[in-house]
C-alpha cells in the first residue's frame, strides 16, 4: 500500500533527513520520501494497520514533538481515513478539531518563546555591560544564566537528549557551546549565543512556514464543493459527490468544481491556475471547462464530464504533490552529504581544541576556537534551502502551466542543449489548411476550389473536410459521387467527369507531389490544391525563444512526407528534420542524440511518442489529453500550448542556479568562520550567524523562485 503521512511539528530539516533515512532501513518500508516543505511522508508498506505508530515510534527514537498523522488537505470539507477495520469512514469534525487544536498549541507556543526570547534579549544586554564594566563576575554569571535560560530552555533540554543518544544535531553543538563558555568564564558571549541562535530560528522557522504557505497554495485550485440541479432544485453539495452527467450552476466568481461542458451562458472563465496563461476564456454553450478555471462576472449552467477525482484540477494537485517524491542529484548529494559533513567538522574542531595547544599551550584558548568551529558545523542552511528551491521551482512551473514532476526532471530539462519535437500536434495544430491553388486550361483559383469542394463535400476524409471549409461560396450542384480509398473521389458536373485525390488519379504523363491534391475533369489535370497541417501560431517564437536561450539543436521528427517537414522546418528555423518515420524510429533517433553525449528533451502529444517521451531526459506531454502520453511524460504543457516550454527552461535553470548558489555560499561562510576561528579570529557568535543567518538568507533566495514570472 502507498502511504502519505504529515509530520506535524517537524522543524529542523536535517532531523528530517535522519528520519527519512531511519525509516527506509526499516524492514517492511519501500521508497521511503520526507518532504521538508509540507511534512509529508511517502511510502510504501504492506501492512494495513498499526503503521502509524510504527512510524511515530522510529520518529520519536530521533526528534521529540512530532506528531506523526494522515495527511490531510486543510481546504477539504471531508477527509476520508483510513481505519483498523480496514473501511473508510468520514471523520470532518474530528480532523477539523485536531488541525484546529494542533495549530493552536502551535501558536501559542511561538507566541510564548518569542516573549521569553525578548526578555532574555533585556537580560543579554545587561549581561554585557555587566561583563565589559567588569562590575562582578557572579552577577555577570547569574544574569547571562537567566538569559540562556529565558531564550534557550528548549535548546538545552533538546541537546542534552541529544547527548544521551549520542547524536551530533544543532541543539548538541549549542549546548556543548554555552557550557563551554560558562566553563571558560565567558558569560555574557553564552548568553549572546543562546539569544543569537534564538533570533536565528525564530526568522528561520517564519521563512520556512511562509514558504510552506505559498506551496499550500498550490493545492487549493480545487473546489469543494459544486451547485447541483436535482430534480429541478439548486442544492450544494461536496464536489467529489457529484456524478459524471450531472447538471450544476457555476456562480460568478466561483472556481469550477469539476470538468464539464456549458449548457447555458456566455462570458470569460479565467484559466490561469490550469493553463498559466493570463489571457481569460471566452465560454458559450458547447465550451469545455475544466476544474480549477475561475469563473467570470456571468451566471453558467454546465453538465459535467469526470468525476471529482479524476477533473484536471484533482490530477494537477496529484501531480504536483507525488513531484516532490523525486529527488534531483542535488537533494540526493546533499542528504549524503549531511551525514558526513557533520562528524567531520566536529572531528576538526576537537583537533584544533586539543592538537595546537600540545605545541604552543593556552587550552582555554584553543578549546574556544575549536567551539567556534564546532557550533559552525550544522549543515541546516544548506539541508533545507536544496530542497526548497526544487519544491518551489516546481510550484512556480506548476503555476505557469508547467507540470515537472520532481527534482529530477527539472535538473534534466536545466542541462538540455537539444528540443525534439514531435510535428502533428505539436508543432503544428493538427488541422490542414489550403496554402496554394494552382489552375490549369484558363480556370480561376476559384473555380478550382468550388469544383474541388463540390465534389468532396460527401467525403469524409480530413483533405476534403479542409478543401469544403476554404470555400465559402455555393457548392455547385454534382451527380453520381464514387469514393475509392486511397485514389480520391469522382462526381458527375454538367455531363463532364470530375476526379479529385492525390497522385494517384494523376495519368502517367504527370509527376505529382505526394502533399497536393489533384482536380481532373474528363481525365485532364485543370488544378493542383496544396495543403498542409496548419501550424501553431506560437510555434516560430516558441523555437526562436529557446534558440536565445542556448539551446544548441532544434529537430523535427515526424511519419509525414519529407516535403510537408522541409516546408514546415523552413518556417520554423529548424536545425534538422527527420520525415517518414515510424514511432521506434523516433525512439532510435533520440537514443542515438543521447549516446552522442547530448541532454535530450523531446516534446509530443500522441500515444504512439509515450515511448519516445520515455527515453527523452527530459520529456514533455502536450495537454492533459493523452494518458498514456501523461503517464510516460517527465513534464506536461497543461495549455497544450507550446509557449510554456521557454518558461520550463528558464524555471529549470533558475532552480538549479539557486540551489547551487545555496551549496556554495554556506560552504564558504561556514568555511570563513573556521579558518577565522583557527586565527583566533572568529567568535562564537559569528558561528551561530554562520548558522541559522545563512539558512534564513538561503531559505528567502530559494522563496524567490515561488514568485518567479518567468
Amino acid at each position: 500500500m502507498r502511504y502519505k503521512l504529515c509530520m506535524n511539528g517537524l522543524d529542523c530539516a536535517n532531523c528530517a533527513g535522519k528520519i527519512e533515512k531511519a525509516i527506509s532501513e526499516t524492514e517492511g518500508f519501500e521508497n521511503v520520501s520526507l518532504v521538508f516543505a509540507t511534512k509529508a511522508l511517502y511510502f510504501e508498506h504492506a501492512k494495513d494497520d498499526d503503521v502509524i505508530a510504527e512510524v511515530q515510534q522510529i520518529t520519536d527514537s530521533i526528534e521529540d514533538g512530532v506528531t506523526v498523522t494522515e495527511y490531510e488537505h486543510r481546504h477539504n470539507h471531508k477527509e476520508k481515513s483510513h481505519c483498523h477495520d480496514g473501511h473508510c469512514g468520514c471523520h470532518e469534525h474530528e480532523h477539523h478539531e485536531h488541525d484546529h487544536d494542533h495549530h493552536h498549541e502551535h501558536d501559542e507556543g511561538s507566541r510564548l518563546s518569542n516573549i521569553l526570547l525578548f526578555v532574555a534579549i533585556g537580560f543579554g544586554v545587561a549581561a554585557l555591560v555587566l561583563d565589559i564594566l567588569s562590575v562582578n563576575a557572579i552577577a555577570t554569571a547569574i544574569v547571562s544564566a537567566v538569559a540562556i535560560i529565558l531564550s534557550g530552555y528548549k535548546v538545552c533540554i533538546n541537546g542534552v537528549k541529544s547527548l544521551f543518544r549520542l547524536r551530533l544535531d544543532e541543539t548538541t553543538l549549542m549546548t556543548i557551546a554555552v557550557i563551554a563558555a560558562f566553563c571558560l568564564g565567558q558569560f555574557a558571549e553564552g548568553a549572546m549565543v543562546t539569544i543569537l541562535f534564538g533570533i536565528g530560528e525564530m526568522l528561520e522557522d517564519k521563512a520556512v512556514e511562509s514558504s510552506r504557505k505559498s506551496i499550500e497554495k498550490l493545492a487549493n485550485i480545487q473546489a469543494d464543493t459544486a451547485n447541483v440541479v436535482i430534480d429541478g432544485v439548486e442544492k450544494l453539495i461536496d464536489a467529489e459527490d457529484v456524478a459524471e452527467g450531472s447538471d450544476i450552476i457555476i456562480k460568478p466568481h466561483e472556481r469550477i468544481p469539476l470538468d464539464c461542458v456549458v449548457t447555458d451562458g456566455e462570458g470569460a472563465v479565467d484559466a490561469s491556475a490550469i493553463s498559466g496563461e493570463s489571457i481569460p476564456l471566452d465560454c458559450k454553450p458547447g465550451v469545455e471547462l475544466l476544474s480549477g478555471m475561475m469563473n467570470g462576472d456571468t451566471l453558467l449552467k454546465a453538465r459535467t464530464t469526470k468525476s471529482y477525482h479524476d477533473s484536471t484540477a484533482s490530477r494537477i494537485i496529484k501531480l504536483v504533490e507525488e513531484a516532490s517524491v523525486t529527488k534531483s542529484r542535488n537533494e540526493k548529494l546533499i542528504s549524503r552529504f549531511a551525514s558526513v559533513y557533520t562528524p567531520i567538522v566536529t572531528l576538526l574542531s576537537i583537533a584544533i581544541a586539543l592538537i595546537p595547544p600540545l605545541f604552543l599551550g593556552g587550552f582555554d584558548v584553543w578549546i574556544y576556537r575549536g567551539l567556534v568551529c564546532l557550533v559552525a558545523s550544522c549543515p541546516c542552511a544548506i539541508v533545507i534551502s536544496v530542497p526548497l528551491a526544487y519544491y518551489s521551482g516546481i510550484g512556480a512551473a506548476s503555476k505557469q502551466g508547467i507540470l515537472i514532476k520532481g527534482g529530477r526532471y527539472l535538473e534534466a530539462l536545466a542541462a538540455c542543449d537539444t528540443v525534439v519535437f514531435d510535428k502533428t500536434g505539436t508543432l503544428t495544430e493538427g488541422e490542414l489548411e489550403i496554402v496554394s491553388i494552382v489552375p490549369y486550361k484558363n480556370y480561376t483559383k476559384e473555380q478550382i476550389l468550388a469544383l474541388a469542394a463540390g465534389v468532396e463535400k460527401n467525403s469524409g476524409h480530413p483533405i476534403a473536410r479542409a478543401i469544403v471549409e476554404a470555400y465559402s461560396g455555393e457548392l455547385p450542384e454534382m451527380t453520381g459521387y464514387s469514393e475509392t480509398t486511397a485514389h480520391g473521389v469522382t462526381a458527375a458536373y454538367n455531363g463532364r467527369k470530375i476526379s479529385c485525390g492525390g497522385r494517384r488519379i494523376l495519368p502517367e504523363k504527370y509527376g505529382g507531389k505526394p502533399s497536393a491534391v489533384y482536380l481532373l475533369c474528363d481525365g485532364e489535370l485543370i488544378g493542383e490544391i496544396e495543403v498542409r497541417d496548419k501550424l501553431r501560431a506560437e510555434a516560430a517564437d516558441v523555437t526562436k525563444a529557446l534558440k536565445k536561450l542556448g539551446v544548441k539543436k532544434l529537430v523535427m521528427l515526424t511519419g509525414d512526407d519529407k516535403r510537408n517537414a522541409d516546408a514546415v522546418s523552413a518556417e520554423l528555423g529548424l536545425d534538422e528534420t527527420k520525415a517518414n518515420l515510424l514511432p521506434q524510429d523516433k525512439l532510435e533517433y533520440v537514443n542515438s542524440i543521447k549516446s552522442g553525449g547530448r541532454a535530450v528533451s523531446f516534446v509530443g502529444d500522441g500515444i504512439n511518442d509515450a515511448p519516445v517521451i520515455t527515453a527523452a531526459d527530459c520529456g514533455f506531454a502536450m495537454g492533459l489529453g493523452s494518458d498514456a502520453a501523461i503517464a510516460s511524460a517527465d513534464a506536461v504543457l497543461t495549455s497544450g500550448n507550446l509557449s510554456g516550454l521557454p518558461r520550463a527552461f528558464r524555471i529549470a535553470r533558475k532552480t538549479v542556479s539557486t540551489a547551487k548558489t545555496n551549496i556554495i555560499f554556506a560552504l564558504l561562510v561556514k568555511a570563513a568562520v573556521i579558518v577565522l576561528a583557527f586565527f583566533g579570529l572568529a567568535a562564537i557568535w559569528m558561528s551561530v550567524i554562520a548558522d541559522t543567518g545563512v539558512c534564513m538568507l538561503c531559505v528567502l533566495w530559494a522563496m524567490r523562485i515561488l514568485r518567479s514570472r518567468s
